[in-house]
């Protein structure tokens, strides 16, 4: 059994009442699928006056004559009929027969394909959640290496194949091969010469039809990823429009995005083909084996004969037999391309599980601590942290007192802005250990330990969303009041109030319809409203002008107060009133301590500050 095969069936299971219904429908449609057939042996037995004549009503001696029971009331029925009312009310009553059977068999599929849907939405639903928590759990880390398109090619695209494809296993294993058993157990029934055979082309089709398929389950991955990769490039083009435009580069994305687009042209087609001609290729061999059951039948019912003179196969019976033979190719049509479609599920499926069975390095501990307070001081002891080969930080240590703001600068790549990650656990320390309270944050929950945390970044990260609920994401249950309040500490609310929604105006996509200032003081409101004993400011107003930092600084001193702030800078006009500045070059300290204490020493420090003043 296929890999993944085995790790769908869990998802299955939880909705097992509903492939046990599919089952049984399947073999109820299966058995009426044959039974249609086999009622057109009487009609045409009346229609032609060849009805067997039975004038005692037959008796049922065993349950293992049932069969020729059933058969034997029929005409008994037929002949009572047509002696009582005319041939007219016996064709009435096989044509009803006909009717019901048709209309059973017709039930019974509505039915399972119903179960069927049930189970395939009920999977679909269930991936996609254990998939999005999976994504939204895993580090900020494994994100570092993925395109984002790729992973939403998988939670939408892929999840949707393994759904629309996959479950036609059911099909292939129940529904298809049961109505085949029926109808072979049917034709052996009415001309065993004439089925053995049928036999002897069957074998010959379904290796035809395998040799096409071999290759499906490769391409279909390739084309999986290509689609990925296509998501990735209209998402990243769409993201940095912009720059894109800019620096006219339209032309070389759309070259990218053509390119992959005539890649998974080719392969669409290659697969496409091959799908294609699964039907036909089927129905061909099969008309193929109707022809040859045409001449060999039709010469047992005009040419062979019994002793007594009697065909070997009567004209009604080899009827409905080419209507059963016929039968059969309608399943063997649909099990070769189910199975195509499973190759196609199984490659999706593939895709779809990378992600779901990725390690989660970033967890917590067994009987982790849930800390709801912050009461001395944030130490970060001897710490050595690399992202590849080279280390960002070498044996870097630090201790952050309660109500004091610790400022960290120095050039880019120096290593701020890993200490900011390494503090929230968006990576693990690799040597050393970073304690809250003397409680390393490896032994809290990572709920509690995000919980007593405020992060405002460099990049404003905001949602196609109101700015109420933009700013909620501090804490879910606060009141419009509170929201308020929070705006006019970080210095927000006096162009939010002349907004034509004030708090319930939609800020666009990623707060596109803001001006860079303005979203910043948005995001110092979310991290106001969260209220938090410990604030990160990573290079919060770097990337604003002059005039937007002058509102964000007050907006920033405002929430610093009476809080333990880390504040990472990169303009030192920022940090001037910081309790301790830390001077880093390559990963390590060179020089700490008071903003005029660090001009007295005539350092690294005062060198940056010169370099900033003639900015």
């Amino acid at each position: 059994m296929d890999e993944n095969l085995k790790k769908i069936i869990p998802f299955a299971l939880k909705y097992k009442k509903d492939v046990v219904m599919n089952i049984i429908y399947n073999i109820l449609y299966a058995l009426f699928s044959t039974l249609s057939f086999i009622a057109l042996i009487p009609m045409l037995d009346v229609l032609f006056k060849d009805a067997e004549k039975i004038v005692e009503e037959p008796k049922l001696t065993s349950i293992w004559d049932i069969t020729s029971f059933g058969n034997d009331y029929l005409y008994y029925y037929i002949t009572k009929l047509t002696n009582e009312s005319g041939a007219q009310y016996a064709l009435l009553l096989v044509v009803s027969i006909i009717i019901t059977t048709f209309l059973l068999k017709n039930i019974f599929n509505y039915l399972a394909l119903n179960h069927l849907m049930l189970l395939k939405n009920g999977v679909l639903r269930d991936l996609r959640n254990k998939m999005f928590d999976k994504i939204i759990s895993l580090p900020i880390s494994y994100y570092s290496e993925k395109r984002k398109g790729d992973m939403m090619a998988r939670m939408l695209g892929d999840v949707n194949e393994v759904k629309n494809s996959f479950f036609n296993i059911l099909e292939l294993v129940i529904k298809e091969p049961m109505t085949i058993v029926f109808t072979i157990g049917a034709m052996i029934a009415i001309s065993v010469k004439l089925t053995l055979f049928v036999f002897v082309f069957i074998p010959i089709s379904g290796f035809i039809i395998s040799k096409i398929g071999k290759s499906l389950k490769a391409k279909s991955k390739k084309a999986q990823d290509e689609n990925g990769y296509l998501i990735s490039v209209v998402e990243e083009t769409l993201g940095g429009l912009k720059v894109v435009k800019s620096y006219n580069a339209e032309g070389t994305f759309t070259n990218k995005f053509n390119s992959s687009i005539q890649r998974l042209y080719r392969l669409t087609n290659s697969i496409g083909r091959k799908n294609n001609l699964s039907s036909p290729m089927s129905e061909f061999m099969g008309i193929v084996v109707i022809a040859i059951l045409l001449w060999y039948g039709g010469n047992m019912v005009l040419v062979e004969t019994f002793a007594d003179g009697s065909p070997l196969l009567e004209g009604s019976k080899f009827i409905a037999y080419m209507g059963l033979a016929y039968n059969i190719l309608t399943p063997a049509k649909a099990i070769s391309k189910a199975s195509y479609q499973v190759k196609s599920g199984l490659a999706a499926a593939e895709r779809v599980f990378d992600v779901l069975e990725v390690e989660n390095t970033i967890t917590d501990k067994e009987n982790a601590v849930v800390k709801n307070s912050f009461d001395s001081s944030i130490t970060i002891e001897n710490i050595n942290f690399k992202y590849e080969e080279e280390n960002v930080l070498n044996n870097f240590s630090l201790e952050v007192p309660k109500g004091k703001t610790v400022a960290l600068v120095g050039q880019s790549g120096s290593g701020k802005s890993t200490i900011a990650n390494l503090l929230t656990r968006f990576y693990d320390v690799q040597e050393g250990s970073v304690k809250i309270d003397g409680i390393d944050i490896k032994d809290m929950t990572l709920e509690s330990l995000r919980h007593l945390m405020g992060l405002v970044t460099q990049d404003s990260i905001l949602f196609n969303d109101t700015i109420k609920n933009n700013i909620l994401l501090g804490k879910q249950d606060a009141t419009d009041e509170e929201i308020i309040a929070a705006l006019k500490v970080a210095n927000a609310y006096e162009f939010v109030k002349d907004l034509p929604n004030g708090i319930e105006t939609n800020i666009g996509d990623a707060g596109g319809k803001l001006s860079g200032g303005q979203k910043q003081r948005l995001s110092i409101a979310r991290a106001v409203l969260k209220n938090p004993p410990i604030m990160i400011l990573d290079e919060a107003t770097s990337a604003l002008d002059t005039e937007s930092e002058k509102f964000v600084q007050v907006a920033l001193e405002n929430m610093m107060q009476n809080r333990t702030s880390i504040v990472i800078a990169h303009r030192l006009s920022t940090i001037q009133k910081a309790d301790k500045i830390v001077v880093m070059q390559k990963g390590e300290i060179v020089e700490q301590g008071t903003h005029d204490e660090l001009l007295a020493l005539n350092g690294t420090y005062s060198k940056l500050v010169m370099m900033q003043s003639f900015e």
